[in-house]
């Protein structure tokens, strides 16, 4: 994930790759380690969807850019809070991840309910399930840098896919 620091209505609170680079670096090479075998497409959707339910306008900015370079439809962006709702426009497999990412982000009951892990399990081989739930905790971790420092969006540009 690269980031930078924008302007923030309060301004940003700090820079955090350079004030804790090693934390950084760690981030970075967690959601390097997370992505490996996972569809691209999905982990921008789990990546979208993490940021929406944590609030963090810096993600949303930068994966639903992400998502756009990578092929993503608008439609779909639109939807995805909205995403049990939509009908067909999401496999069962994205069902599946984007449940699994609400429960995993929202740990109101202090759990992960085994309906929401067992449908997940059901759509993800062992290994690739791994991977997913880390590239969710490893969002939710980048959600609440981006958060808590005040990262501002609209300054992101993807990467050539």
């Amino acid at each position: 994930m690269t980031t930078s620091v924008t302007t923030h209505p309060h301004g940003p609170r700090m820079h955090f790759a350079k004030t804790a680079p090693e934390v950084y670096k760690a981030l970075v090479a967690l959601d390097a380690a997370a992505r490996k075998g996972l569809d691209p497409a999905l982990t921008e959707l789990v990546k979208t969807r993490a940021s929406q339910i944590n609030h963090c306008a810096f993600c949303i900015d930068m994966h639903t850019k992400d998502a756009r370079a990578a092929g993503e439809s608008e439609e779909r962006l639109y939807l995805l809070n909205a995403w049990e709702e939509a009908g067909d426009l999401y496999t069962e497999k994205e069902r599946a991840a984007l449940a699994l990412t609400e429960a995993v982000t929202v740990l109101t009951d202090g759990f992960v309910p085994d309906e929401v892990y067992e449908r997940a399990a059901e759509h993800f081989e062992e290994k690739e399930l791994a991977q997913l739930i880390s590239m969710i905790l490893t969002i939710n971790a980048w959600n609440r840098v981006a958060v808590t420092t005040r990262m501002a969006p609209g300054a992101y540009k993807p990467s050539a896919h």
